[in-house]
């Protein structure tokens, strides 16, 4: 039987470290709103190099996104073939249903 590894954040450290992440947030908002306020526009900037790094990281790179490693070793005319089946097959579905 396969076990599989829990998240970090979901463990009790996790939850803690959470925790005072967030209460050191609010403080460091409530406390220093003008000078949050004024660099807002560079954060929001600075979050997108940031979900890119790290929300690319779920989906195995820019390969392809359907099938991981199920169709490696099939040339581009095999691939665009069965893409043009699976298509018809789809589209016939969905016309009969």
């Amino acid at each position: 039987m396969a076990t599989q590894k829990s998240s970090f954040w979901l463990t009790p450290k996790g939850l803690a470290a959470l925790g005072l992440i967030a209460a050191a947030s609010y403080f460091l908002l409530i406390e220093h709103r003008q000078h949050v306020w004024q660099f807002l526009p560079f954060l929001i900037l600075l979050a997108c190099p940031f979900m890119h790094l790290f929300m690319h990281g779920g989906h195995g790179g820019h390969g392809g996104h359907g099938d991981h490693g199920k169709h490696e070793d099939e040339s581009d005319q095999d691939a665009y073939q069965r893409g043009l089946e699976e298509g018809r097959r789809e589209n016939e579905n969905r016309h009969h249903n």
